[in-house]
């Protein structure tokens, strides 16, 4: 379609959960260029967390044509597979209906069931990777369902071999709006997390900011803190625990607090929206997670200048120097972490470099701008004759 119409890109969430992928998803949708494109955002839970996100920041939605949400982690299995053949047609109805030109999906799920039905309407499809490179989608269906791949970091990209996605993707960082922390007071951030949990005004806040699952590491966070017990005993200090608990790891990192003696630190405070004024108030974020690709937390803590103590694991290095923008330390190692936690504490000209380098390079290489437009040139490649419909927008 050239007839100067915005073209219509699909996408679809199942709407259960919120994660960074929602987050960077809804900052692409609300800046995506409206005279090139009309985002079409489709929920399969309506009145779930995802909906509501969507509502307080004005995105308008649409229920998807199907009830069926899958199941997590549950794509290989044979009834997931019946399960996404049963929803097809729908899918593909309602596709070609709103005549989408691409349908561009943010989880596993969606990459699914929305995948197939793109190629059956004769949409484009978009598939935007967020996990780890050894995930099954990528190595078994990306290589042949979507028509292009797009990975938020060189370690969520598909490794190269004669069965692989990797000749189709691009590595394109998620997006942040980097002057919204300016409107960000620290202080005052700080006064209120310290209200909030009954500190005194001198305990350094440590901050685990993210759900609560195997890969983040929660347990290791309560470990750190019993670390840093150990090391200097002397020091008053908080963590809190910033974010929703799966598979009852919320329950499991009580446990080890009690049996580690550092219950009474640890504050469970749920998932927190908007986030900015809670990271802004930490002393340091501590970024536990393994094999993590890109962690949102990260580059907003950068932004909101709270240092980032992470593991030297995942798309991590990719997005801290250590020494310049934040720390790297081991991964899974308890010790190196509160050593680290006591170097930043204990050094304030170290402190004001990582903080004042960290904010200036996020700002560079992070923001929506830089995003959409990446996010733009595949879609270029998608479409053909976009790049005309463009140079008519531009001359309007």
């Amino acid at each position: 379609m050239s007839n100067g119409e915005p073209r219509t890109v699909c996408f679809p969430f199942i709407g259960d959960f919120i994660g960074g992928s929602h987050l960077s998803a809804l900052g692409l949708i609300r800046n995506l260029p409206k005279p090139l494109f009309a985002p079409l955002v489709v929920l399969h839970d309506t009145e779930g967390p995802v909906a509501e996100l969507f509502r307080r920041e004005g995105i308008d939605f649409e229920r998807a044509p199907v009830l069926n949400r899958l199941q997590r982690a549950g794509a290989r299995n044979g009834t997931a597979a019946l399960n996404v053949a049963r929803t097809l047609p729908a899918l593909v109805r309602y596709l070609r209906s709103r005549n989408v030109a691409i349908v561009h999906t943010n989880d596993g799920r969606a990459h699914l069931m929305w995948g197939l039905a793109a190629r059956l309407a004769g949409s484009k499809h978009l598939w935007h990777h967020r996990g780890d490179a050894t995930s099954f989608g990528l190595r078994r269906i990306a290589p042949w369902l979507p028509n292009r791949l797009v990975a938020v970091s060189k370690f969520a990209s598909p490794r190269p071999g004669f069965f692989s996605a990797a000749a189709k993707c691009s590595v394109v960082h998620s997006p942040f709006d980097v002057m919204k922390a300016t409107g960000v007071g620290r202080e005052d951030s700080r006064r209120s997390v310290i209200a909030a949990i009954g500190c005194s005004p001198e305990t350094k806040l440590l901050g685990y900011v993210g759900t609560l699952v195997d890969r983040k590491r929660p347990i290791l966070f309560v470990e750190v803190l019993a670390a840093l017990k150990r090391l200097e005993p002397n020091v008053e200090f908080a963590g809190l625990f910033l974010g929703n608990a799966l598979n009852g790891l919320d329950d499991a990192a009580r446990s080890r607090a009690q049996a580690l003696g550092v219950s009474d630190r640890i504050h469970f405070m749920g998932f927190r929206y908007p986030s900015e004024p809670w990271i802004a108030g930490l002393d340091a974020l501590l970024v536990t997670a393994v094999n993590e690709p890109l962690g949102r937390t990260l580059v907003e803590a950068m932004l909101l200048g709270t240092p980032v103590i992470a593991a030297d694991s995942g798309g991590n290095p990719e997005v801290v120097e250590d020494g310049e923008t934040g720390m790297l330390v081991r991964p899974d190692d308890p010790a190196q972490f509160a050593s680290a936690c006591l170097k930043l504490f204990g050094d304030s000209s170290y402190l004001a470099h990582i903080v004042e380098t960290a904010r200036n390079e996020a700002r560079a290489r992070f923001s929506i701008e830089r995003h959409v437009h990446a996010i733009m040139a595949v879609y270029d490649d998608l479409l053909p004759g976009r790049n005309a419909d463009r140079r008519q927008a531009h001359t309007r």
